[in-house]
């Protein structure tokens, strides 16, 4: 007898909480995400910024539809949410800061991609390790395993003796790193292997027998620059001897035989399917003047679909400056995209430093409307298609140049709220002028490249600011226009505000 089938389970039905000022627009954005896996219902709790609201608020107000599986927060709501779960019996989480991302914010939640796994080993080099001491050495190793790498590359400089390479090998690896020793100097790399090193970089055909000196996997690189033959016979040899090695047909710049470099690498593939194999990236990263973020995109891209072992970034140019980290990044991401079978799209954007692909987190038209609900002086400050917009109780004003809205703006005797509004409309401008997320009070996210303390990249913590003190003066003098506000009957009651009183409106 067949088995009896499984009914079709039913939609999870998930809260979406808003305020007055939002739902409309949420509304829309909820039919769009609606489908056999989703249900989201928008619950207006009756304020006007759902994310200015306290725990207590949420309490008193909300009503959750009948048959509520998990409710959705605003993404800088700041309310305990385990004590909402206990209030209400159901799951509570934030969801993105801006509504216009839950399309994608639905999308990575049922993707789930893991960025803990990768198949690339990446080493790093230090370049001048020749001419700096022991201390330094370590010092430049801690900070690079911090980025990322798995290796530390000691790279000798041609004609300068290299005493201290031993004790070198030996401080890193005391570190738990393992060392690889870069070299066209035969006796030093006899010296590191001796000492213990892990790998060599970079024996051929003709000086194997370096490699049984000691326990260090050389890296094989063709004897004369572009004959893969060679490369190919140095690695038969060390299959046949049972010889642990990579091999590297090594990647040539722009313009002095990139594309040939690039066809050598699949040929090699092509005839070893699973040997291992490491790809060199500083020819092209440090010799061709554009961004790296694209650049090692493009060329990880070449390392996923080969499945390629490893890769040697370099960063001596102050514009490869985050090279390793980017490549950190890139192998995680192109991992999971290629476990689930996807494109490298909605994987966590770390490579996206300059742009973003979806830089309007609302419409000229969505703006208009807020800024005609507003009752208050504080100024509110987004970004659209149609340029930089400011806006007030007194008026609303669209401009691509910051040095336009000042006039309209009325602050000339007040530094402190000047100084605030040149630097957010400077900032804003830097987003409409390159295409990237604005978000007022907050800096902008730069990818893995502007990575520094605080930055949009440690958002996934689930930190928020406390509100600060910038020109609390100005919302003393404010404050009877505040409390008016705050006890309409649509604002939230004793709603805390941000630095400057703005509402983030674009809350869900």
């Amino acid at each position: 007898m067949a088995d009896t089938p499984e009914p079709p389970r039913r939609a999870e039905k998930i809260a979406l909480v808003t305020g007055s000022l939002a739902e409309p627009r949420l509304t829309r954005i909820a039919g769009e995400i609606t489908d056999a896996a989703v249900e989201p219902v928008v619950v207006n709790v009756g304020v006007k910024v759902a994310a200015l609201m306290t725990a207590e608020i949420v309490e008193r107000r909300l009503k959750l539809p009948e048959g509520t599986d998990r409710v959705l927060m605003p993404g800088r709501f700041r309310g305990d949410l385990d004590r909402l779960e206990r209030f209400f019996g159901v799951p509570f989480s934030r969801g993105p800061d801006e509504m216009a991302d839950l399309p994608d914010y639905f999308g990575q939640k049922r993707r789930a991609a893991d960025l803990t796994r990768h198949d690339v080993t990446l080493f790093a080099e230090i370049v001048d390790a020749t001419v700096m001491s022991v201390d330094g050495i370590v010092m430049r190793a801690r900070a690079l395993r911090a980025e990322g790498a798995d290796v530390i590359d000691l790279g000798c400089l041609p004609d300068t003796a290299f005493p201290h390479l031993e004790e070198a090998i030996g401080a890193i690896q005391a570190e738990g790193l393992k060392v690889s020793v870069d070299s066209f100097d035969l006796t030093e790399l006899a010296r590191a292997t001796r000492a213990g090193a892990d790998f060599l970089l970079s024996l051929n055909e003709n000086t194997l027998h370096i490699a049984r000196e000691g326990p260090a996997v050389p890296v094989l690189v063709p004897a004369t620059q572009g004959d893969l033959d060679s490369l190919c016979r140095a690695v038969d040899a060390c299959l046949a001897s049972g010889q642990p090695f990579y091999a590297d047909p090594i990647l040539d710049p722009i313009h002095y035989g990139f594309t040939a470099s690039i066809l050598r690498y699949a040929e090699l593939r092509r005839r070893y399917p699973d040997i291992p194999v490491l790809m060199g990236i500083g020819n092209v990263t440090e010799l061709t003047d554009a961004d790296t973020t694209g650049i090692n995109a493009i060329l990880m891209g070449l390392i996923s679909e080969m499945r390629l072992n490893a890769v040697l970034a370099v960063q001596v140019s102050p514009h490869c400056r985050t090279a390793v980290r980017e490549f950190d990044r890139a192998r995680r991401e192109y991992y999971a995209a290629r476990e689930a079978g996807a494109l490298p799209q909605g994987f966590g954007g770390g490579l996206m430093a300059l742009r973003d692909r979806k830089p309007y987190a609302a419409s000229p038209k969505d703006i208009a409307r807020l800024a005609g609900a507003v009752r208050d002086r504080n100024f509110r400050i987004d970004v659209t298609e149609a340029g930089i917009h400011i806006y007030n109780r007194d008026g609303h004003h669209i401009a691509a140049d910051p040095f336009a809205l000042f006039p309209h703006l009325k602050v000339e005797a007040d530094g402190a709220h000047a100084f605030y509004l040149g630097v957010e409309t400077a900032r804003a401008e830097i987003a409409y002028t390159l295409g990237k997320r604005y978000a007022q009070d907050e800096g902008l996210a730069w990818g893995v490249a502007g990575e520094i303390a605080g930055s949009p990249e440690a958002a996934h913590r689930l930190t928020f600011k406390e509100a600060g003190t910038t020109l609390r003066a100005e919302k003393q003098t404010d404050k009877k226009d505040s409390d008016k506000e705050a006890a309409a009957p649509a604002a939230p009651e004793g709603a805390p505000q941000t630095e400057t009183g703005k509402a983030p409106n674009r809350d869900p």
